[in-house]
């Protein structure tokens, strides 16, 4: 398994934040380093601390993975992200040898046998199931949501009958107290929404239009709950996404799957200090069709994300629903190049149209990717406009300065999320490659 050598671009991305990447950079010269090497999957060495302490560093480019023999918190550390550099310059730099050093053979022996054990862990799980109470299980669950889905139709048909005036300046509790009467029925998802709500009218002048189209696909829900059994996989894929009734990876494994070399086109993280959510665009070269890959972790341990510009070779699952749908990686899969523009870019009526489309087949899409061309201004109120002077304002999470110090005043391409009527620029293209924010 060969993997292509990264750009410097591709290992800052992996930082954490902009004080690794300075600090990598003092440490991507050869004074610091011993027993440097590297291998088509492996690139080790051991760096110099400021002490007596020397430092044993290794990588794992397939997956990637950085080890660390520092005390740092941060991941990768600096150490990490300046072997890399060093790697990437090539130059003679890292010598490419068939002799691993120890430490880094240790752990990738270690990482393998760790592998091999929670493969078969899983493989030794008894395959039987107790057929009449996963029955039961079922029977209990339905009920349940049959309660809530009837609870909060009833509880929409009071709203509408004293107005939406009215539901606008109900208190917190009278939202929250409806959302947990969901988590009961073990609704997360839509419980989710509806907590939402009151952050989501607060100070907005469309509060009316807001109001009336969120609650509008919550009384859509309990209609096509009531009509499941008339449902087709996708359709009843996508009303399971929305309540809360997870599809587990191994069913998703076992549906449609789909090899093709994908391109890492945007990826987004969030973090609301318990649970850390990453979004990963991909595209498929060969069949051009867009999906999106969903990570969850505690806060920490989410690990390295995949590179923007990356080509991997690799089998996806997808789950079922309408639209552009979400996707598992099936196995890490094979870095075998990167891309460095963005094609298909086009006006903000362009991608609105194609937005206005994926929201007719699923109208409970939150986001909808695209790629534009224009600029992106600094304001109290920062906007993307297109080459037709059309104006989108960007999302209150994205700093504009950064962007526009790698970009400047020129037009740019740019892969974004289209969110609530807002731009929410991922990637940028630029000297030639694909950089992201």
């Amino acid at each position: 398994m060969r993997v292509a050598r990264w750009t410097r671009g591709q290992v800052e991305e992996m930082a954490p934040d902009s004080r690794s990447v300075l600090a990598a950079t003092k440490l991507a010269r050869p004074g610091p380093w011993s027993d440097t090497g590297a291998n088509e999957v492996l690139v080790w060495g051991k760096c110099q601390g400021s002490g007596s302490t020397t430092y044993q560093v290794t990588v794992d480019l397939t997956v990637p993975s950085v080890k660390c023999s520092c005390p740092s918190r941060k991941f990768p550390c600096k150490h990490g992200l300046a072997l890399l550099m060093l790697w990437v310059q090539g130059e003679g730099q890292i010598e490419t040898t068939s002799e691993v050093a120890d430490f880094a053979e240790q752990w990738a022996e270690a990482r393998a046998a760790r592998a091999a054990r929670s493969k078969n862990k899983t493989e030794s799980k008894p395959a039987s199931v107790d057929p009449a109470a996963q029955a039961k299980r079922l029977e209990r669950r339905l009920e349940l949501m049959d309660q809530g889905v009837a609870d909060l139709q009833r509880w929409l048909q009071d709203m509408y009958r004293h107005g939406l005036a009215a539901a606008r300046h109900q208190p917190y509790e009278y939202w929250d107290s409806t959302a947990a009467r969901l988590v009961d029925s073990q609704m997360p998802a839509l419980a989710a929404r509806v907590r939402e709500m009151p952050g989501r009218l607060a100070g907005r002048d469309d509060w009316a239009d807001v109001i009336l189209d969120e609650t509008g696909r919550w009384f859509a829900v309990t209609r096509w709950w009531q009509q499941r059994d008339r449902l087709c996989d996708d359709e009843l894929g996508l009303l399971r996404s929305v309540v809360g009734w997870p599809i587990s990876a191994e069913e998703v494994k076992a549906g449609e799957v789909m090899q093709d070399t994908w391109l890492i086109e945007g990826l987004y993280r969030s973090d609301d200090s318990k649970l850390q959510t990453q979004r990963t665009w991909i595209r498929g070269v060969d069949c051009d069709q867009r999906f999106l890959v969903l990570d969850f972790a505690v806060a920490g341990n989410l690990g390295v994300p995949q590179t923007t510009g990356t080509k991997l070779e690799a089998s996806i699952a997808a789950y079922p629903g309408l639209g552009i749908r979400r996707a598992l990686f099936v196995e890490p899969g094979v870095v075998v190049g990167t891309e460095s523009t963005l094609t298909g870019a086009g006006t903000i009526d362009d991608a609105l149209k194609a937005a206005a489309l994926e929201l007719a087949i699923d109208p409970f899409r939150e986001r909808t990717p695209a790629v534009l061309h224009g600029w992106i201004l600094p304001s109290d109120q920062p906007t993307f406009v297109d080459k037709t002077h059309h104006v989108l304002p960007l999302t209150d999470d994205i700093d504009v300065w950064p962007i526009l110090a790698r970009c400047g005043p020129e037009p740019v391409n740019i892969f974004a999320e289209l969110e609530d009527g807002r731009v929410r620029p991922l990637t940028i293209e630029v000297d030639a490659r694909l950089v992201a924010l």
